[in-house]
């Protein structure tokens, strides 16, 4: 029997040794697709399901969802500082801590989902009228030590997107069983 990995059920990010236009066209249209995939999956779960986690000590499916408003709001706001700025420092957040706090524990998923719709498809205009040299900059990551490019992080986010949907499909999945 293959045990499926409940952190990592899609594997971590890795980076591949030449981003070329198909596979940045693939990640733009995965980012494009989120928002509208994940209200899909959550539309069709049962009452009460957005407490069901998808892994014992992981988030639950409401943590899930306002975790990748924030993630994206600062993805979102990372491409803003590298096109502005020359290789920003960015600031790094405690998303373990974010996902306690009193809104990730209370607001309505809708919520996170509506901002959601209209954070990608910003992102998306974004990502679609950038040059190749746009998509070199960078911003500097203090945590990693290293310049992530844009065109770099457009694919840690497709993954990112990725990464989240099997998560929720984990916690409808486990039906509570993790709770």
């Amino acid at each position: 029997m293959i045990r499926q990995d409940l952190q990592y059920p899609i594997g971590e990010f890795q980076t591949p040794n030449q981003i070329h236009t198909e596979l940045l066209e693939t990640w733009i249209t995965e980012i494009r697709q989120f928002p509208v995939q994940l209200e899909e999956l959550i539309s069709h779960s049962p009452p009460l399901s957005e407490e069901w986690k998808y892994r014992p000590n992981g988030w639950n499916i409401r943590q899930l969802v306002h975790h990748c408003a924030d993630s994206h709001m600062n993805s979102f706001i990372r491409f803003k500082l590298a096109l502005t700025e020359e290789n920003p420092s960015i600031l790094p957040y405690q998303e373990a801590l974010w996902a306690n706090v009193p809104d990730t524990q209370n607001a309505p998923i809708q919520s996170s989902l509506t901002l959601l719709h209209g954070l990608h498809q910003r992102w998306v205009i974004l990502l679609q009228n950038l040059s190749k040299e746009q998509l070199n900059r960078t911003f500097y990551h203090p945590e990693s030590k290293k310049s992530i490019t844009l065109r770099e992080n457009t694919g840690i986010y497709a993954w990112h997107c990725r990464h989240h949907l099997a998560h929720v499909k984990l916690a409808l999945d486990a039906k509570g069983k993790w709770n």
